[in-house]
């Protein structure tokens, strides 16, 4: 993480001079300072004079009343993930606060910028059991960038100032404020100001790493570019097109790297890892340079890590410099923020000629396509029928399980921010809640008209379905799109592979109607059991710009293919046509 310094209280020239405000006005108006628009949460006792001061400014800042506290805060993880801005969610105290910590811990597997706030007991109730008190710095410390509990008036703004600071700079990551009551009730003179300039990080930066790097890239025949999630939040997309067609390499990415670099482009191969494409595994384990930028080596990507990659010298980019060499030992590394540092490279770097290796990775593409079976109803089948009907141009939301993977797979992302998933957690209930916020994102960066799909499969619909009439109350256009196999279905495909057929507690084979649920809570839904149906429930839920959910009922036993063991290396890939073969 990088190190944030103290805000100076003389600098940026404050707006206007100071008045005497409570701390709940303090708090709504250092959220204005920070331009923010759209916050989501949940009230309760200890937090009501906020809410109080946000019923005064409800013209100024919406906020999103949630079914639950873990929806709050996925929204703002949503909203964060697609707009680049920092998310905000509020909770009370107590079990208010815990029920934040699954989305506070989701945005800080995945470094998303959200500033959760909320409120303790008073100060005089601190640390006696007091009714709805919990430690919440103590509970969150392990999950967030930092964290901060506000005793004093007189440091609240400067608090919430340096949080939005501290979320967005460096590597991004989730800030907790608690504030105790008192606090909110208090009075004290506030000074306006204008937001600290987050800069990119660049003074670790230093030449002779750029110098080894040059060479590594001038002295290799068959290069390699992995691209992952740090590349989204830099927004490198450019600086990678460039770099990839300056020196002719071939492009895969993480689950969280979609969208930074063009899944359209000749040069990309698909994901790489576990369920990555067998060109992109194969291409890693052959090439003699691979290119990391901004990935930290996921055991999901890398599989057995002492077989990852092995004919190749490891070039990792990050800003970050504790992922440098944590999981996989590089031959070189650069610690800087990415966009600067591919822009530095490719300034130096002349147009290369690697046909050769190029078109060899071509024809994996051609041995080693993905394929399902195209005469029923399946995921990839869903997924691609999204892909067409929106013709690329929308923001999609996962779950986690196999619905996410065949939505990483065959759903082609051509910019940054249009995949919102659950990659470092692999939180379950994560799509909804994150679809709402992505939506109400758009809007705010003046996108009203994306169209937003939350993918799910029907183990993950349950966690978190009751934010269905949480898109009712504010009529939310999402589509939510129900994967429905009735089972656990990643589990049960593990089950099935390593465990024979043992289907311990995952067939979901209840009486649950997901159409009638959406119907009770106010949405239009659809189910549907073919492809015919598919495509008119898609058409008319993108034409009704009102929450939809869309039931698909497909097979149990259909699985994400290719596939790796858990442990093996990823060049042992296999799918449905090789397990026949043995």
């Amino acid at each position: 993480m990088s190190e944030t310094k103290p805000i100076d209280k003389q600098s940026p020239e404050t707006a206007a001079g100071p008045k005497v405000l409570n701390g709940s006005e303090i708090v709504i108006e250092c959220l204005k300072e920070q331009g923010v628009k759209t916050v989501f949460g949940y009230p309760g006792g200890s937090i009501l004079n906020i809410y109080d001061a946000l019923y005064k400014h409800q013209n100024e800042i919406t906020h999103v009343l949630t079914s639950h506290e873990q929806g709050a805060a996925h929204a703002a993880d949503g909203y964060a993930r697609a707009t680049g801005k920092v998310g905000v969610c509020l909770a009370t105290s107590g079990p208010g606060a815990t029920n934040l910590v699954t989305g506070i811990a989701t945005a800080y597997m995945d470094s998303i910028p959200i500033v959760a706030i909320t409120c303790n007991v008073g100060v005089n109730l601190l640390g006696k059991d007091s009714f709805q008190e919990i430690d919440i710095l103590g509970v969150t410390m392990p999950i967030t960038k930092y964290n901060f509990i506000v005793k004093d008036i007189n440091k609240l703004a400067d608090v919430v100032r340096r949080a939005f600071t501290i979320a967005q700079s460096g590597r991004p990551g989730p800030v907790l404020i608690d504030i105790t009551k008192n606090v909110t009730a208090d009075s004290c003179e506030y000074t306006p100001m204008a937001p600290e300039p987050i800069t990119r990080q660049t003074d670790a930066i230093r030449e002779e790493d750029l110098d080894t790097a040059l060479e590594l890239i001038r002295n290799s025949r068959k290069p390699f570019i992995f691209v992952g999630g740090g590349a989204v939040l830099a927004d490198a997309s450019e600086e990678l097109r460039t770099l990839a067609h300056r020196i002719q390499a071939p492009v895969a990415d993480s689950l969280m790297g979609k969208g930074a670099f063009d899944g359209t482009d000749e040069l990309y191969t698909g994901m790489v890892g576990m369920h990555g494409t067998k060109t992109s595994n194969y291409g890693i384990t052959e090439c003699d340079l691979l290119i990391v930028a901004g990935a930290r080596f996921s055991d999901r990507v890398t599989g057995n890590a002492s077989k990852f990659a092995k004919d190749a010298k490891i070039l990792q980019i990050d800003v970050d410099p504790a992922e440098i060499n944590k999981n996989i030992r590089t031959h070189a590394s650069i610690v800087g923020d990415l966009k600067v540092v591919l822009r530095k490279l490719n300034a130096r770097l002349d147009p290369v000629n690697h046909d050769e290796w190029v078109n060899h990775v071509e024809r994996m593409k051609d041995m080693y396509p993905l394929r399902y079976d195209k005469n029923v109803l399946t995921g990839p089948y869903i997924v691609e029928s999204i892909y067409n009907m929106t013709k690329g141009d929308a923001v999609i939301v996962t779950e986690v399980g196999q619905h996410q993977m065949w939505a990483a797979q065959y759903y082609k992302y051509s910019k940054p921010r249009t995949l919102l998933t659950s990659g470092g957690l692999g939180t379950m209930g994560y799509g909804l809640g994150a679809a709402l916020g992505a939506k109400l994102g758009c809007k705010d960066i003046g996108q009203p008209d994306k169209p937003v799909f939350n993918i799910a499969g029907d183990g993950c619909f349950r966690m978190n379905m009751n934010e269905v009439a949480t898109a009712v109350r504010y009529n939310i256009p999402v589509i939510q799109v129900v994967v429905n196999n009735h089972v656990l279905g990643m589990v049960r495909q593990w089950q099935t592979l390593f465990y024979g057929k043992r289907y311990s507690h995952t067939v979901l084979n209840d009486a649950v109607d997901f159409v009638k649920l959406a119907e009770a809570m106010g949405a239009k839904a659809f189910r549907v059991s073919s492809k015919d149906e598919l495509q008119a429930a898609l058409e008319e839920a993108m034409a009704l710009n009102a929450p939809v959910v869309v039931d698909c009922q497909v097979n149990c036993d259909d699985k994400v293919y290719p596939m790796v063991s858990p442990g093996a290396p990823i060049q042992d890939a296999f799918d449905e046509t090789d397990l026949k073969i043995q």
